[in-house]
């Protein structure tokens, strides 16, 4: 049992950051309001629900904190098309 739990830890850690945010040097959405670059937050720990949005630059993200400490502007619910 002892050995489970930093096991256990490990495993939990790795799933998070799995679902940290990448940042963008697309300067053409930062120059239109959809990406903030100053806001990019790559090292920022998001719950790991999913509840997608889709981005005002076209990406499906899993859900509204991933999008934010994506820099991401305006997003609405649901996939992108």
């Amino acid at each position: 049992m002892k050995k489970l739990i930093p096991f256990a830890l490990t495993i939990f850690t790795v799933i998070l950051l799995s679902f940290q945010c990448q940042s963008t040097d697309n300067k053409e959405l930062a120059s239109d309001g959809c990406i903030d670059t100053s806001k990019i937050k790559t090292d920022a720990a998001c719950y790991m629900i999913f509840d997608p949005v889709c981005g005002c630059d076209g990406k499906t993200y899993s859900n509204d904190c991933v999008a934010i400490n994506s820099g991401v502007l305006k997003f609405v619910k649901g996939k992108c098309e």
